[in-house]
């Protein structure tokens, strides 16, 4: 509590001049306080009470912002313009203290929010010009101050209900974008995690090729120049054609398929739509995983079962694998957690992903609605 209230201080300090300044002007019928008007009163009130204590709160920022400063000194000469001249003349509502206020309750929305006024200002100053004309033609009415006096104060504050909401408008497109830029920033950092040990194992694989001159040298050279680029290149998009990410899953079971000595079963089925997209490099972490995890630690009979189909409102990835049942407990990668926080950010609300461990069989079933 004690925190908070240093912390605040300066707006108790402004309570505090803001009562003693109504106090005084009160006692020399410099000001009234209109009872019958307690909507009006209050706004007044609290517009003064931030006014005194905003700057006192930002006291040792203001030093650093004399431009700020000044305008803030201007303001409060045509504020005392108004005092001024409203006392001087006994014309209730005289047409030049309308006109002040007005450059004064544009002055402070340009102080507190020059972005919003300068991006909108020809819509509040057309909007204020027409108020501005309206009550013109008003006062010239001889009769103006029996039927329409204390009316000018309504016209001043019309506007600022839509303007406020225009603002927060403006803010929740602007939190939009941050999240979108946020999330842009987290998918790259994703992206960028995806298998970087394949290439490197792949590379040692051709090494030795190039050794015994075998003849699957090019081969591995050709496939592994494809993948490369691919996740280079198109990993950079946003969405590829699902066609490309199937030749990149079959390029990477045929260069495991070169570097494993043993029998592995791969099954691939695929059935989709050339219009069909997809982010780049989605599927890939599953098949590493069951290579990694069940084939690499099988002595035999390993497979691995792929499907990959769509339809016009969704795509659907099933990939199964056996893994040998001692080495069932693994320690939980990055690879799979990435994948599911990229899945989270790009079909937020629109995927399915559901994992099955039966030993000796893993299954994963992924549905993305692609409408």
């Amino acid at each position: 509590m004690i925190n908070f209230l240093k912390k605040y201080k300066a707006f108790f300090i402004g309570a505090a001049i803001l009562g003693v300044l109504l106090w005084y002007l009160s006692a020399i019928d410099f000001i009234r306080i209109a009872k019958d008007a307690p909507w009006e009163t209050t706004i007044l009130l609290l517009f003064w009470w931030l006014v005194i204590s905003v700057p006192i709160h930002y006291i040792n920022y203001l030093k650093t912002k004399k431009n700020t400063v000044i305008k803030v000194v201007v303001l409060l000469v045509v504020l005392f313009m108004i005092f001024g001249i409203d006392s001087y003349f006994t014309t209730p509502d005289h047409p030049l203290v309308i006109l002040l206020l007005v450059v004064f309750w544009l002055g402070i929305c340009y102080l507190i929010f020059p972005k919003f006024f300068i991006k909108y200002r020809n819509w509040i100053l057309i909007s204020y010009g027409l108020l501005l004309a309206y009550f013109f033609y008003l006062r010239m009415d001889a009769a103006y101050v029996s039927l329409y006096h204390n009316k000018a104060f309504n016209l001043l504050i019309a506007p600022i209900p839509f303007l406020f909401a225009l603002w927060l408008y403006e803010q929740w497109k602007w939190f939009r974008n941050i999240r979108s830029e946020k999330a842009k920033a987290e998918l790259e950092l994703l992206k960028t995690q995806v298998n970087p040990h394949f290439f490197f194992n792949t590379l040692n694989n051709l090494y030795a090729l190039t050794i015994k001159q075998s003849e699957q040298a090019p081969e591995v050279i050709l496939k592994l120049s494809d993948m490369m680029r691919y996740t280079i290149y198109e990993g950079k998009k946003d969405f590829v054609p699902v066609e490309e990410e199937i030749t990149y899953l079959k390029n990477y079971i045929a260069l495991h398929e070169i570097r494993h000595h043993k029998k592995v079963t791969v099954n691939f089925e695929h059935h989709c739509s050339p219009e069909d997209k997809v982010p780049p490099l989605l599927f890939i972490i599953f098949l590493e995983n069951a290579f990694k995890h069940g084939v690499e630690k099988l002595t035999e009979n390993a497979y691995i079962n792929i499907r990959l189909i769509s339809d016009k409102a969704s795509l659907y990835f099933t990939i199964e694998n056996n893994f040998e049942i001692a080495l069932e407990q693994q320690q939980k990668g990055i690879g799979l957690e990435n994948l599911k926080r990229r899945l989270a950010l790009l079909y937020p609300g629109k995927h399915k992903l559901k994992i099955t461990v039966e030993a000796p069989i893993y299954n994963v079933n992924l549905i993305l609605n692609t409408i």
